[in-house]
């Protein structure tokens, strides 16, 4: 099954400044605030959630098609990208903006004041699908997740009118798309991923109860933090999936893509959902065990040996002939 993953694409510009935001914010000052920070770390890290999935499936084996918008800043990370299974020739490369950036200080207190530049991401909304299916020889899935909202709707109304199977993945959009779009990117979709807020978050926007929303698409993978995830399906008993212990977290961020990579490469090999949902879990452990959703490397008998700990030599038999990390 040849996958295509639209979505963001981005670097992440992490600070850290070791005083307290708050002391510098004057009460009777706050409708003229003028402040610079001196911060004493500086992390640059690749991300963007389509690229993030995208190097999770490379970092199994399975190849991927990377869709989404940058600048001509990306030469660096294209050449990551291809060195990890992706293929990025269906990336739009923008001549008037840089690749989409995020960039955040955190002070000692853990508080934050972030900004978000979108830059390139901006005009995946002019990418056709079409072609791209023509060039890779056709599509099994198209994933639509975060992007610009107008890329997303055109991606999802492209797949619906092309018969192309799609996973909706809409996630932190949800917020601000309205009630109409987000029916309109949900319904029809093979799989739909979301965690437990994003799904209360979709039946509220929708209108549609939990039931009704299990009649419109496929299957329905909610992840459940700490919990795991489960899976369900209409008029089917759902399929909890515990996650894979963890002994030291270092870094959220990213760890939903790292399960989808996972999820994804599974259902490409024909695992049963039970089993794609332990390959997603597993390699959540270790995207959350990582500093930056794409700075885990998975070793091929390192990785059998912790899925067969936490679920069992027989779930362990199903995934082996299928895991082709680049390292052993």
């Amino acid at each position: 099954m040849r996958i295509a993953v639209t979505g963001s694409i981005a670097t992440d510009h992490l600070m850290t400044f070791p005083g307290r935001f708050t002391d510098q914010l004057l009460p009777d000052q706050l409708d003229r605030v003028s402040l610079s920070f001196l911060v004493d770390e500086l992390e640059i890290r690749r991300g963007g959630i389509a690229a993030n999935i995208c190097f999770g499936m490379g970092s199994l084996g399975k190849e991927s098609i990377l869709v989404g918008s940058v600048g001509d800043d990306f030469a660096d990370y294209r050449s990551w990208l291809e060195r990890h299974a992706v293929d990025t020739a269906s990336v739009h490369v923008s001549e008037t903006h840089h690749t989409a950036r995020f960039l955040c200080n955190t002070d000692q207190d853990q508080n934050q004041i972030a900004t978000f530049y979108a830059g390139a991401m901006s005009e995946a909304r002019s990418i056709e699908l079409q072609p791209v299916a023509d060039r890779v020889g056709g599509l099994g899935l198209v994933v639509v997740s975060p992007n610009d909202p107008e890329a997303m709707l055109r991606h999802t109304d492209e797949c619906r009118t092309r018969g192309i199977p799609f996973a909706a993945d809409p996630s932190q959009q949800l917020a601000r798309m309205d009630g109409a779009d987000v029916r309109r990117l949900i319904d029809g979709a093979a799989y739909l991923f979301s965690n437990e807020y994003e799904k209360a978050l979709a039946e509220e926007k929708t209108g549609w109860p939990g039931e009704e929303i299990l009649s419109r698409v496929g299957i329905r993978v909610t992840t459940l933090g700490a919990k795991g995830v489960v899976i369900d399906r209409a008029g089917e008993e759902g399929v909890h999936v515990p996650c894979v212990p963890v002994e030291n977290v270092v870094d959220p961020t990213g760890v939903g893509d790292a399960f989808r990579a996972g999820f994804l490469s599974a259902t490409a090999w024909e695992l049963p959902l039970e089993r794609a949902a332990q390959v997603g879990c597993a390699i959540a452990a270790y995207a959350l065990e990582a500093a930056g959703p794409q700075e885990y490397t998975l070793a091929r008998q390192a990785f059998l040996d912790r899925f067969t700990a936490a679920y069992g030599s027989d779930a362990a038999a199903d995934v082996e002939p299928h895991i082709a990390c680049p390292t052993p």
